[in-house]
């Protein structure tokens, strides 16, 4: 059984709205894996809560994807399908295209220069090889430039879905044959925003963010054997 901890925060918030946090970064991250039994007597024991805000967030859940209830064995943990991770990826690029007008209005040489910090040091990590630094780096970096924009609501949306592609990101950037390669597009991005360069920008991170999606999808067929 997963070791999944809760803390409540010092916050005038209703308990089931942290206990459905709580359980959807679990799920999300795989410290809940797929196919567990969600037993509400045990969950709400370990979360310290009662069994009404525990049905109560696992009903969001359940809304969410994340669980399903099953006759005779009640809820358990969904593993996510080839389906649900395309869809993710579509509706956070699809997101992500809507920031880049206001990225390129809003950039300034500080935003600029901080980014290409953040790619120098990925070029080091590229250099001893050490992927598992370099996939949540990479991730700051598109964070960073997309905050840019500075469009809350937006960027709110794009938050809700940034659990589920920091667990993929991970299994896409595996995939990369040329580390290197790949990363220029980084520095050509950067360079676009820095001369105003709308166009080019929209065009390359099209092409990015598409190719991010196929090697992850790539990466969970070899995975999990989907066909």
């Amino acid at each position: 059984m997963s070791q999944i901890t809760f803390q409540p925060m010092m916050e005038s918030r209703p308990i089931r709205d942290i206990a459905y946090e709580v359980l959807r970064h679990g799920i999300i991250t795989g410290e809940i894996p797929a196919g567990e039994r969600i037993v509400e007597t045990e969950y709400a024991a370990r979360l310290h809560i009662s069994r009404t805000p525990l049905r109560e967030a696992l009903r969001r859940l359940e809304r969410d994807g994340l669980v399903e209830y099953e006759m005779r064995r009640g809820v358990m943990v969904r593993a996510f399908t080839l389906d649900d991770v395309d869809e993710i990826y579509t509706i956070r690029n699809a997101l992500e295209m809507l920031t880049l007008p206001a990225i390129i209005e809003k950039a300034t040489k500080e935003d600029i220069a901080s980014l290409r910090q953040k790619l120098s040091e990925m070029d080091r990590l590229i250099s001893i090889n050490d992927v598992e630094t370099l996939s949540p780096l990479t991730r700051a970096f598109h964070a960073q430039l997309t905050q840019i924009c500075a469009q809350k609501r937006i960027l709110r949306v794009i938050e809700s879905q940034d659990e589920y592609i920091t667990r993929f990101s991970g299994m896409a950037i595996r995939k990369v044959e040329n580390l290197m390669e790949s990363h220029k597009e980084h520095y050509q991005l950067v360079d676009f925003v820095e001369k105003k360069d709308l166009e080019g920008f929209r065009t390359l991170m099209q092409h990015h963010i598409d190719d991010s999606k196929r090697l992850c999808l790539i990466a969970l067929k070899e995975q999990f054997h989907y066909e």
